[in-house]
Formats: structure tokens, sequence, C-alpha cells
């Protein structure tokens, strides 16, 4: 099929997600939502699933010509698709902790071409474009510069999907190094921070397309290098990702083997 009009269709998505993004700050705020668990320490609230019906609306409606995957209510990826979290980060929402986003990422034939991360607690909206650029609330963004692991941050992910040995491994790799390490609870914002050069990667064993579909189209279009994630079985028990600037990737490659 054609390749999409990306930059048109960025603007309007932009413009939805940060709709959606107050309507959940809203709620955030006044503490209005209701609780429920899907397993060990994986939350849902009523938020994500209505936030997530409004995104499933609006883009699909603005842009009949995509299929739409959520993480709440499923949905199929075609040649041109949203793949989307309504909240990531659903533990931080439901706990009061002011670090959560919403993630809406679109595949063309299967590849991140375009991502929209939106921050409604710091008003901060990150967006790429494959080929083109990242931006964070309009302004060019770029991966951090090289420097030695010993000047280092590492961002991190973890859920109990994951190997507990090796995440607690790779901790002690990186302490062993001098290099400092990130846990925030949301991957989304992992991968839109180290884009943004506020950590130099974003490292997480078990993660699902809909938390990394917007952060790898932001970090690869700000210059970072991006493991392949995209095997056949990531969409059913996801896979690990790895974003690095250039100067990183190979030294947080080899300390995140297995």
């Amino acid at each position: 099929m054609q390749a999409p009009d990306l930059m048109h269709r960025l603007r309007l998505v932009a413009a939805v997600v940060n709709a959606a993004g107050q309507t959940a700050l809203s709620r955030f705020r006044s503490r209005d939502f209701t609780v429920s668990a899907k397993g060990r320490q994986d939350l849902v609230s009523d938020v994500d699933r209505t936030t997530e019906a409004s995104l499933r609306d609006s883009l699909t409606n603005a842009f009949p010509d995509t299929t739409f995957l959520g993480e709440e209510g499923g949905g199929t990826v075609g040649d041109l698709a949203w793949v989307v979290d309504p909240i990531d980060g659903t533990s931080n929402f439901v706990r009061g902790v002011p670090h959560w986003c919403l993630s809406v990422g679109l595949l063309h034939l299967g590849r991140p071409v375009l991502g929209v991360i939106h921050d409604p607690n710091l008003n901060e909206t990150f967006t790429g474009v494959a080929g083109t650029g990242a931006w964070l609330n309009g302004d060019p963004i770029r991966v951090g510069s090289a420097r030695p692991l010993s000047e280092a941050t590492l961002g991190l992910g973890f859920n109990l999907k994951s190997d507990r040995a090796r995440h607690a491994g790779l901790i002690g790799k990186l302490i062993s190094h001098d290099c400092l390490y990130r846990f925030m609870g949301s991957g989304a914002l992992g991968l839109a921070w180290a884009a943004a050069g506020r950590t130099d990667g974003f490292w997480e064993e078990r993660i699902m397309p809909w938390d990394v579909a917007a952060g790898l189209a932001i970090a690869e279009a700000a210059g970072a290098q991006v493991s392949d994630y995209w095997s056949s079985d990531c969409w059913s028990r996801g896979n690990s990702v790895l974003v690095a600037s250039q100067g990183l990737a190979s030294a947080f490659a080899d300390l995140t083997k297995a």
C-alpha cells in the first residue's frame, strides 16, 4: 500500500490524544475511578477503558483506512494500524503518582512510523515521525551524546513476567560500572525520556506492543539505536526492548544480554 501522509496525521492525532489526556487527568486528580486487577501487580481502572474507547472512536472515524488495537479492548492489526495504551503506568495512576501517559503509535506494514506520547501531568507531548524527526511540545529532540558508562543513566522497566534474576543481575552490572538507573513504572515514558536525552536508554525484558509502538517510533526518529522488537510472538507474549544513544548502544546491549 502507499505510505500514508504522516505529518498530516500527526497533527490530528496529537490533538485527539491531548484532549483525551485532559479528561483522564481530571479523573486522576479527583480520584474518581474504580480499579480492578487483571493479575498480580497488574491493575486496570475504568479510566483506562473509557480513554481507550474514546481514542478508538476518534482515530478510526478520522482515519477510516486504519485498524485499531488497544491494550484493554483488543482489536486487529492491519496494514495501517493504531496500537494504543490508553494509560501507560496504571499502577502509578491508581496510587496517585503523577507519572503516567497516553501512548498512541501507528504501524505501517508492521513497523512503527508515527508516535504520540502525552504526559498530562507535565503537559508534555512527545511526537515522532519515521524519517522526519522527533519533538517535545513542537521543539526538536535528539538522544543524548556519547558518554562513558560511568556517566550514564539507563531507564528500566520490570513486570512479573520478566526473569527476576536477569533483571537483578543487570542492576548489579550497572552499579559495578558506576552507571545509574531509573525505574519509573511507565515503559512508554521511559522510551520518550530516552528519546529526549533525559536518560541514555531504556530496557525492559518483557514488554507488550501497545507499550512500545509509539515510543519506538519517537526514539528512532530522535536518533536512537533501536533493538529489533517486532518478532512474530511479540503480540502474544511481548518481547525485550532496548533503545539507546548511539554511543552507548553496544555497551548497554552487552550488559543486558541474558
